[in-house]
């Protein structure tokens, strides 16, 4: 009786799932034809379309294929190294010492900085090892690390173009606030202020003057990285236009006014970029060290440590040294009439030492506190014919002016820019256009 029981209860559940098996197929089936049967359309009449996804090509980075590689972006940490970095995508420290060795005179990894990018090509294995290492140390190179077989370490260059863009404006507030609303930058507003120094102080300009600019603008991928050649300029001050118009004749670019008149004087206005002039030129002050009063020969420039210092003309050093008062100092012979000292360095530029010949604006060192300082400044010290001046008030030579046998050519030369800056819209304060014609520079690699 109990074997009849359990033979009744095996066929119920063989018969229970023999009917759920054909319910899910009728299902399956009811489904697919409602799926493919639209209203108003016959099932027969509609072909079955397979979509077929379209794999995009993986995209090629400096010259390498990364179709079977993983890209990894990154920047170099404060005091992070390349074996830092390569040691975590299984790259090994005997791999790391024989790339370095062989990286020396390509590109030393101990150059690799703080702050820059870098991409890591990682194969697609579990070990994610390294296969390229691409480091950026300016917008004009990169250094690709070849990580595989024998390494291999190469230097790249990036093209460059200089592109030549004209801009105007009226003044609104500062010429400085002006030019930048206009798109112009803070170094442009170094440079003209530059070459305007000895014939306009800028600090006057007002609202209602007039600014036009011809000038070089340098771009990597279509991004602009800084400006070359200010080409030509126009102050308009009360109503009073000042061109000027950059002209070489044969000792570089030099800026003339629309008579030929040199904008440079023998010797810059001053030495560097400074905050404010912390003492003058007296016979009688009280020096913050010595606690005393006596003589200051000279002027001193406040400025940040570290602050370029520049030769304010063309000379030779006379002396490049260290004593206790002065603290690192340059002295520099510019003819028979003018020498000009400078004190208190941090240290000097590369290459300053007895003997060596400068040019005017040249960086022969920087700012610092050395010797008898209580910060960081620049003593600057001018003599003429022997005798300790004040460079404040004393009387500088100008440069020469456009010579009679280069006349001819720099009339031509005013005449284009003239012309070319009378059309331009000083009222127009929209971000200024590129000029439709590049320059033959340009496409040139640098």
């Amino acid at each position: 009786m109990t074997k009849r029981k359990r033979g009744f209860a095996i066929l119920v559940a063989l018969t229970f799932v023999i009917f759920l098996s054909a319910a899910q197929s009728i299902n399956f089936d009811i489904t697919q034809i409602v799926k493919k049967i639209q209203p108003g359309e016959a099932a027969l009449d509609e072909p079955l379309i397979l979509k077929q996804t379209i794999k995009q090509p993986a995209p090629v980075l400096y010259g390498i294929p990364t179709d079977s590689l993983e890209i990894v972006e990154g920047e170099v940490e404060h005091g992070e190294s390349i074996s830092d970095i390569l040691a975590a995508y299984n790259i090994s420290p005997t791999t790391i010492f024989n790339l370095a060795e062989k990286a020396k005179d390509t590109f030393n990894v101990k150059r690799i900085q703080s702050g820059r990018n870098y991409i890591l090509l990682h194969a697609l294995d579990s070990a994610q090892t390294a296969q390229y290492f691409i480091y950026v140390p300016s917008e004009l190179e990169y250094i690709i690390y070849d990580l595989r077989g024998d390494l291999a370490v190469t230097r790249h260059q990036r093209e460059m173009k200089i592109l030549e863009r004209e801009l105007a404006g009226e003044i609104k507030g500062s010429l400085y606030e002006s030019i930048l609303a206009a798109g112009g930058s803070a170094q442009l507003v170094n440079t003209l202020a530059d070459i305007y120094a000895w014939r306009l102080n800028l600090n006057k300009m007002q609202p209602g003057d007039q600014f036009k600019l011809i000038f070089e603008e340098k771009q990597v991928n279509n991004s602009t990285i800084g400006y070359g050649i200010l080409k030509a300029a126009f102050l308009q001050h009360n109503g009073e236009p000042l061109y000027a118009i950059g002209f070489d004749q044969g000792k570089g670019l030099g800026y003339f006014d629309q008579d030929g008149k040199s904008f440079k004087k023998a010797f810059l206005k001053e030495p560097l970029e400074y905050t404010r002039i912390s003492s003058r030129y007296t016979m009688n002050r009280f020096h913050p060290v010595q606690k005393r009063y006596k003589a200051h020969l000279g002027t001193d420039y406040a400025a940040p440590r570290g602050t370029p210092i520049r030769s304010v003309g063309e000379g030779v050093v006379l002396e490049a040294g260290f004593t206790r008062g002065n603290g690192n100092y340059v002295k520099i012979r510019h003819n028979k009439t003018f020498t000009t000292q400078y004190l208190h360095l941090s240290k000097f530029a590369k290459g300053i030492r007895q003997g060596k010949t400068v040019s005017q604006g040249q960086t022969i060192g920087y700012v610092g506190s050395t010797g008898l300082a209580t910060g960081p400044h620049l003593c600057y010290r001018l003599w003429k014919n022997g005798q300790q001046v004040d460079a404040l008030k004393v009387k500088l030579p100008l440069a020469e002016p456009v010579q009679k046998k280069n006349q001819a050519a720099f009339l031509a030369s005013k005449e284009t820019i003239i012309k070319r800056m009378e059309v331009l819209p000083a009222t127009k304060e929209a971000q200024p256009e590129l000029l439709a014609t590049e320059k033959a520079e340009a496409g040139k690699k640098m």
